[in-house]
């Protein structure tokens, strides 16, 4: 997991739970920032997926 993955991981939950508080207090405005955030928590994660993927094709094979 590098950086990106959990960074992103972390806003989408952060951003979930803000969602929840907006739901649970009726703040739209809370609800929205949640769900952006989740967003971008989904977006970083991603990229961090794809640097991961990029990583692992362009590693060089151990021979024994």
């Amino acid at each position: 997991m590098n950086k990106d993955q959990a960074k992103g991981v972390a806003r989408d939950i952060a951003g979930k739970v803000q969602e929840t508080a907006g739901e649970l207090t009726g703040n739209n405005d809370q609800q929205i920032k949640g769900l952006g955030k989740q967003i971008a928590g989904k977006a970083e994660k991603a990229l961090g997926d794809v640097k991961e993927v990029i990583k692992d094709a362009t590693a060089k094979p151990v021979r024994p």
